[in-house]
């Protein structure tokens, strides 16, 4: 539960920094919509935190979503699965099955954001709000965004860097329907890479945003 609050905690101070470029000054502004969006997940996790138990199971208990059991979650995360793929294919977006009850979606970086930016592409806005319209279908699940970075720069600002990537990321998919009880943000920086950073291609792949999805259980 510490650990939840303080994840949260940290999302909070770092809303100040979701910034997008200005396209006619080329300034760098808050982006409001997705401080607004995001700012809703993080204090209610903090809150629910504070009050004991679960934060995000009872909220989306008082959300009204019930939680599945038994032989039903592998039949509802099988659907899942199935039409994520089938509305993903050719995105370039990866969708993998980890477990009975778990998806894992990998968005590249060099899709979804500019070298060194945390607004997500306006070609890949589509996409992400695609995805939020087939997770809105699939209520009975949570949702959790990771950023990743490579190893380029120090350790705070990657850090930083990730977690304005997945607090934006998360304001998309709410904006195609991911209600924000289902919802936590939390950049990880460099510290899971899946490749080597030495090479350009490993900094490439650890460059990224994770979207886990997992069957709300009983």
């Amino acid at each position: 539960m510490i650990r939840k609050f303080l994840t949260a905690a940290a999302a909070a101070l770092m809303l100040a920094g979701c910034t997008t470029i200005d396209p006619v000054t080329g300034e760098r502004e808050p982006n409001r919509s997705a401080n607004g969006a995001i700012i809703g997940a993080v204090v209610g996790a903090a809150a629910g935190t504070l009050a004991g138990g679960d934060d995000r199971r009872n909220a989306m208990i008082g959300a009204g979503i019930g939680a599945l059991g038994g032989y039903a979650i592998g039949a509802y995360m099988d659907r899942t699965y199935q039409n994520l793929r089938e509305r993903l294919a050719g995105t370039g977006v990866g969708v993998e099955r980890v477990s009975q009850s778990q998806i894992r979606l990998i968005f590249p970086a060099d899709l979804t954001f500019d070298f060194n930016r945390d607004t997500v592409k306006s070609q890949f806005v589509g996409t992400l709000q695609n995805t939020g319209t087939v997770l809105r279908e699939y209520e009975q699940t949570t949702v959790d965004v990771y950023g990743h970075a490579d190893s380029v720069g120090s350790d705070a600002y990657n850090q930083e860097l990730s977690e304005r990537r997945a607090m934006n990321v998360s304001s998309i998919l709410m904006q195609g329907g991911v209600i924000r009880q289902r919802l936590i943000a939390q950049g990880l920086g460099e510290s899971r890479p899946v490749a080597d950073n030495a090479t350009d291609s490993g900094r490439a792949r650890n460059r990224r945003v994770e979207v886990f999805i997992s069957a709300f259980q009983g």
